[in-house]
């Protein structure tokens, strides 16, 4: 790779990163709903950048500046508007006031060294909410693949540049990062190619209570689809025929002619 581009490695990275949450907070807000979103991971996102401010600020890397604090700005609004949503887990929310204080106990003991040393791992511990969340449930309808292709761009960014220089920790960052999006690209494909399945077999609608079968938009969509979309949960799932009711009277073909039953 000549010097040219390697000089520009960076500069692409900073292309990606500064809009990088900006879909993932739209999608949230336009959704009402986190729907497979991690209030751990954007929390993380922004104390991790946070430090990194200082961190450049004491490296006299100006420049950098600017990405990290689109970070810290952007996932700080979507961690406020799922905290807004469905409020703050205890757990992990004691878990990220743990790491910060971590974070400023190395920069202050340490100085620079420290706290970058601490960084060097701060990603890998932002991105395992995410990948635990999203194999953990089906309802991924919340997450943005805009946003997980901006962290793909900028890491492999990072994870290049890092080769080139023989910079082990630039090079642990951008793996972290890659595989990272990876795994939710491809969990979040996985998902949505299943549920959209349902779309061309409308007879697979399941039957969420008595009375009713969810249509299978509404099923493709998933949970926070069917809350946004409660008309279509309940219509039939083909047009013209009325879903039937548990209990009610069908016929059944038997050797004395059609003889009524009941669904059990």
């Amino acid at each position: 790779m000549s010097g040219h581009l390697v000089t520009l490695l960076p500069l692409g990275a900073a292309v990606f990163a500064v809009p990088q949450f900006v879909p993932q907070l739209v999608r949230v807000r336009r959704l009402g709903a986190p729907a497979g979103v991690s209030w751990t991971w954007a929390a993380m996102t922004c104390v991790n950048n946070a430090a990194w401010i200082a961190y450049f600020t004491l490296s006299h890397l100006y420049s950098a500046l600017v990405p990290a604090t689109a970070a810290v700005v952007f996932a700080g609004l979507l961690a406020a508007r799922i905290a807004g949503l469905q409020g703050v887990p205890r757990g992990p929310a004691l878990a990220v006031t743990g790491w910060a204080l971590g974070l400023a106990a190395a920069g202050v003991g340490y100085g620079r060294i420290g706290l970058g040393t601490a960084l060097a791992a701060a990603f890998f511990l932002q991105v395992i909410p995410s990948v635990w969340t999203a194999y953990r449930t089906d309802d991924l309808l919340g997450v943005s693949v805009g946003t997980w292709l901006l962290i793909l761009g900028e890491l492999a960014c990072f994870g290049f540049f890092g080769m080139v220089e023989s910079d082990p920790r630039l090079m642990m960052l951008g793996g972290t990062g890659v595989l990272a999006s990876i795994l939710m690209l491809s969990r979040v494909a996985w998902v949505r190619w299943i549920r959209l399945g349902a779309l061309s077999h409308p007879e697979h609608a399941e039957v969420s209570s008595p009375g009713h079968v969810v249509h299978p938009v509404s099923y493709a969509l998933g949970n926070a689809g069917q809350e946004r979309l409660p008309h279509l949960a309940r219509e039939p799932a083909v047009r013209g025929e009325s879903p039937k009711k548990v209990g009610e009277p069908r016929a059944v073909e038997g050797l004395r002619g059609r003889v009524p039953t009941h669904d059990r």
